[in-house]
């Protein structure tokens, strides 16, 4: 069901129009004035918002462009009493759909409306096209960041879709390295909260001391260091989303806070007396088997039934080799850029990439598409550019072996600038950094190596 806001002052014209999209089967609501719309606008997803020129508080263009800051996606009719159609057009130059001028007909309304629903679908309909059709005609990740020609892949996807729009907390699932962020950021960019942050915190990553500070905020005088008050990410990701990654190790007294979050949709930040309203959609990932940690206590087993109300399970690489091409096309684009060189995969590299069984899922195919890229001297990567970066340590100690000391060394610092500058993302003056050594060594050792 459509579900359109109403936004103006007389009361009559609410009403009239209220019954009018209610007998064509819109789900409706209104509000009296800008300011009381721009809150439900901003509280609540609508599809279609009609709102008045000439209003007390905030008139029709202050409603728009405050709107379209806070990251409202629905398309905004605006109407206008005859005489005033300037300041109509003039919102339509600020991102209106369309504008009713006053008084109107039914069928005018109707119509409008009908066009723009229309509109929106032939949007949403070559949008899917033109990524289905990039991801099957060149190996291009689409927009949300996926590739999905696996079974597998596509069901998670479908699943995405119909839990983007809503404010459930999903728990998201996966093998380290699937992509569990891609999917969380995904599910983001396809929700009403598009427009609002999308905030990460992996809780591995910070240590128990500072983890309540990182997500709640502390106040001034807090604890020693704490001279300013400051927001934690819940906060920083009002009317957004927040990816909890690696929830499983969050410590017990950490979850029971968590869990009131949930519940009250509040926060507290460290030191304070009060509580404050947030408005965050809660994603959270693991790598770990929450319900066998919640049986041995070390999971608390309410906080897992308030973050599993939908659960998204991505399979592991290997279980699904059909998305391999894709990925790899994609991840060589990424490192060409990073390197500033032209690089490509041979349908034999390709192939060859697609019978690994990757042990560290899509980040390590990224990884060893990085690395060939940086050790190999050719534009276009064949299956040899590879077998050197994804041999284990006994290979690479006997082939050492036959070596003198000189190519051994030569071999190694080779390997240590090369996994340096990708690491640094091609940026020589942050790889000699990581190196140790002088930005004018590293160029006459990357000239050494033949490694520009």
């Amino acid at each position: 069901m459509t579900r359109v806001l109403i936004v103006d002052d007389e009361p009559g014209l609410r009403q009239s129009l209220g019954l009018l999209l209610s007998g064509e089967g819109y789900e409706v609501t209104s509000a009296r004035t800008g300011r009381e719309g721009l809150e439900l606008a901003l509280a609540e997803p609508f599809d279609l918002l009609l709102c008045d020129v000439r209003m007390p508080e905030l008139d029709g263009i202050g409603f728009l462009r405050a709107y379209q800051e806070k990251g409202g996606t629905g398309l905004v009719v605006m109407m206008s009493a005859y005489g005033r159609e300037d300041a109509a057009i003039a919102a339509m130059q600020e991102g209106a759909y369309d504008y009713l001028p006053k008084p109107f007909r039914p069928d005018e309304v109707i119509l409008t409306l009908k066009k723009a629903e229309e509109r929106e679908r032939l949007r949403f309909d070559v949008a899917r096209l033109r990524a289905r059709l990039d991801g099957v005609d060149g190996g291009v990740v689409p927009p949300g960041g996926m590739v999905a020609e696996s079974p597998a892949l596509r069901d998670v996807l479908d699943i995405v879709a119909r839990v983007a729009a809503h404010k459930t907390t999903v728990l998201i699932t996966g093998e380290s390295g699937t992509g569990k962020e891609v999917v969380a950021r995904a599910i983001h960019r396809a929700s009403p909260r598009a427009g609002g942050p999308f905030v990460g915190i992996n809780c591995a990553a910070i240590p128990e001391s500072l983890l309540e500070s990182e997500l709640f905020g502390h106040v001034r005088g807090a604890f020693t260091g704490a001279v300013a008050d400051k927001p934690g990410l819940f906060e920083q990701a009002e009317r957004g989303t927040i990816l909890l990654d690696e929830i499983g190790e969050m410590p017990a007294p950490l979850q029971t806070k968590l869990l009131r979050v949930l519940q009250e949709g509040e926060i507290r930040r460290v030191g304070d007396q009060r509580s404050r309203k947030v408005d965050v959609r809660v994603l959270a990932a693991t790598a770990r088997d929450l319900e066998a940690d919640a049986k041995r206590g070390s999971f608390r087993e309410d906080l897992l039934y308030r973050l599993n109300v939908v659960a998204i399970h991505i399979p592991p690489l290997r279980q699904r080799p059909e998305d391999i091409p894709a990925l790899a096309h994609h991840f060589a684009r990424l490192a060409a850029h990073r390197l500033g060189r032209r690089l490509g995969l041979s349908v034999a590299a390709v192939e060859w990439l697609k019978d690994q069984s990757w042990p560290g899922n899509a980040r390590e195919l990224e990884h060893t598409i990085e690395r060939a890229g940086v050790l190999s001297d050719h534009e276009i990567l064949e299956p040899r550019d590879f077998q050197p970066a994804t041999r284990g340590d006994g290979a690479a100690a006997a082939s050492g072996a036959a070596r003198t000391l000189r190519e051994t060394m030569d071999v190694a610092e080779r390997t240590a600038i090369a996994e340096a500058l990708a690491a640094a993302g091609g940026n020589r003056r942050e790889a000699a950094t990581r190196l140790g050594v002088s930005l004018r060594t590293l160029f006459y050792k990357i000239a050494r190596h033949g490694l520009e």
